[in-house]
């Protein structure tokens, strides 16, 4: 088949460009898509992965991982793509890689978004930038813990010292102070994903060096040992963790900590503390800096629409609850982490003849383990810590709209465009808000009820082989043929075990406190804010993710059995099924 670029959904052929086409959809009465000139060319993926719900028309505009992507590209130069672009599709985020040989111009930018110009191909173009990140690649992975150490990491703190303290004094700034600070928290968030994206290709660079060690020298590479071999035991996420334990230690030494942990919800515990002096101690001594420290996350963490635990303590109180009922042990639970993955390291090196090659394959994995703590850490200072802090941002510029008569509740800033905000900063009759923030809300709502598609445009080769396609759990997905047996639910093998028990589907942060020791978590997806559930379940089956997704790696530190990529699991398991999980196979009955 021979097709030009903006040519595949039409019909029409030249014979400028050869496009094997795997499989294509776009669209249809249950699931409509509006294309622009060249988009259905490519090979969208919907992105359960980060935004598994509707999304918000302000987090689309200004909060997408995505609109930095052509940075990231630009600066390593990136044989395998020039872009990542993102397109809202019934109200759920799809994203599609930009071939590297296409050349692009900005058709316009109105919504977070950067469209596909049907321009000629420049088809030389990967070869020639292909040697220079062959140069810097390695470069990155050897000095890059170092930078991160000395001095970027000291640049995202510094950004939200500068942040929460501006943010802690919105009461008494006015509006056009606030449309200053909205800007420079935008800024923040540019700079941090493009921080983001170093520590990404420094990763992956230390993870393909190990890899063609492990080739190499071994002549093969075992996925399950490769991806213990990327658990972390010292981390910002353990450290939440732990002082999580702390406090459930406090409460459970003390008579009337433990009497207030017994009220029936959050609310009901909070209430109960400041009840006494020392509820009170206990809520200004432990829980309060608690918040402060690792508050800056909520259920899901790519969007603006869902509170933060910094703002409210609910999610806090009902997981020290969980804990206390599982006498959940932390140091237990991260010696077990750190036995495993010393484990995986002597599995890999046994055997491996003193030598060049022994040596090669040491430095190689010596660089990798160093890399393994900046998974959970960019989560919490870019993916939670910036979006988070740019949601109190928005809130605050929310909370003086309501008191001027614009908007109903401060939560409705969300439901704006960014510019529709610009202008309603600037001018209180640029149109009714309260009305269309009516209306969004309605489309969200009924946005949920929509089952999107794994996927949209046209399926090729050159898509499915795109790096970062696996984090969908492409291409298998694709190439996945429905289950031969009813009952069955088919996913990627994330985590190794068989497991039995009962399913807990849980959608949303209400839920958590639902979830009980022995379950079996049924979820679209999850971020560091679940961590506190892996405590008490004994399985995941997730709709989203790959087998390096945030799901699977942390069921493997867990050592609990996992199935991530399923697509369908929380439309197919309901809350009581009992399932078996087994996490080798990727297979999930219904028993």
């Amino acid at each position: 088949m021979i097709l030009r670029p903006g040519a595949i959904a039409k019909g029409d052929v030249m014979a400028e460009q050869t496009v094997e086409v795997l499989g294509a959809f776009y669209g249809d009465d249950s699931f409509p898509v509006d294309w622009r000139d060249g988009e259905e060319d490519l090979f969208w993926i919907f992105d359960d992965l980060h935004i598994p719900n509707p999304v918000s028309p302000m987090f689309f505009d200004i909060g997408g991982w995505w609109l930095t992507c052509d940075h990231m590209f630009r600066r390593f130069g990136t044989a395998f793509a020039c872009d990542w672009i993102a397109k809202e599709i019934n109200g759920y985020v799809y994203t599609a890689a930009i071939p590297a040989a296409t050349r692009l111009h900005a058709e316009g930018t109105e919504y977070g978004n950067r469209y596909v110009a049907r321009t000629p191909r420049d088809e030389d173009y990967a070869g020639r930038i292909a040697p220079y990140l062959g140069l810097v690649l390695p470069h990155y992975a050897r000095n890059f813990i170092d930078w991160w150490r000395d001095r970027l990491r000291p640049e995202i703190e510094r950004n939200f010292a500068f942040l929460d303290a501006e943010t802690d004094a919105t009461g008494e700034k006015s509006l056009d102070e606030l449309a200053v600070l909205f800007e420079d928290a935008i800024d923040v968030h540019d700079r941090h994903w493009k921080i983001h994206w170093m520590i990404n290709f420094s990763q992956f660079s230390a993870v393909l060096a190990l890899d063609a060690a492990m080739r190499d020298v071994k002549g093969d590479v075992d996925p399950e040992l490769m991806g213990r071999l990327q658990n972390s035991v010292e981390d910002r996420n353990w450290d939440s963790i732990e002082a999580l334990w702390q406090m459930k230690e406090e409460v459970k030494g003390d008579d009337d900590l433990r009497a207030a942990f017994g009220g029936e919800n959050a609310g009901d515990i909070l209430r109960a503390l400041g009840e006494s002096k020392r509820g009170r101690n206990f809520v200004d001594g432990r829980l309060t800096p608690y918040q402060k420290e690792f508050g800056y996350k909520s259920i899901w963490s790519h969007e603006f629409a869902f509170k933060l635990w910094r703002e409210d303590p609910a999610p806090i109180l009902e997981q020290l609850r969980g804990y206390l009922e599982t006498d959940y042990d932390y140091p237990v639970t991260i010696a077990g982490v750190r036995e495993d993955l010393d484990a995986a390291v002597r599995e890999l090196m046994d055997g491996v003849a003193e030598g060049d090659g022994r040596d090669r394959l040491q430095a190689a994995l010596d660089m990798s383990l160093k890399m393994n703590p900046l998974t959970p850490d960019h989560h919490f200072y870019v993916d939670q810590g910036t979006n988070a802090r740019v949601r109190l941002v928005l809130i605050a510029i929310g909370r003086k709209l309501v008191e001027r008569g614009d908007l109903w509740d401060p939560e409705d800033v969300v439901y704006l465009r960014y510019q529709e905000l610009r202008e309603l900063m600037a001018d209180a009759d640029a149109f009714d808000a309260k009305t269309l923030v009516g209306e969004r809300r309605d489309r969200r709502e009924e946005a949920s009820r929509i089952r999107p598609r794994d996927w949209v445009g046209t399926a090729t080769q050159e898509a499915l082989a795109f790096p970062y396609a696996g984090h969908w759990g492409f291409p298998e997905k694709f190439h996945r043929p429905p289950p031969e047996k009813t009952g069955e639910v088919h996913g990627l093998a994330a985590s190794p075990g068989v497991v039995e028990g009962p399913a807990k589907v849980v959608e949303s942060l209400a839920q958590f406190d639902e979830v009980k020791a022995g379950d079996v978590l049924v979820c679209k997806m999850t971020n560091p804010a679940w961590v506190v559930v892996f405590t008490k379940i004994v399985g995941l089956v997730s709709d989203a993710g790959g087998t390096v997704s945030h799901p699977a790696v942390v069921s493997r530190e867990f050592g609990i059995p996992a199935v991530v990529g399923t697509s369908t699991a929380t439309a197919t398991i309901k809350t009581g099924d009992r399932v078996r999980v087994n996490g080798s196979t990727g297979v999930v009955e219904l028993l």
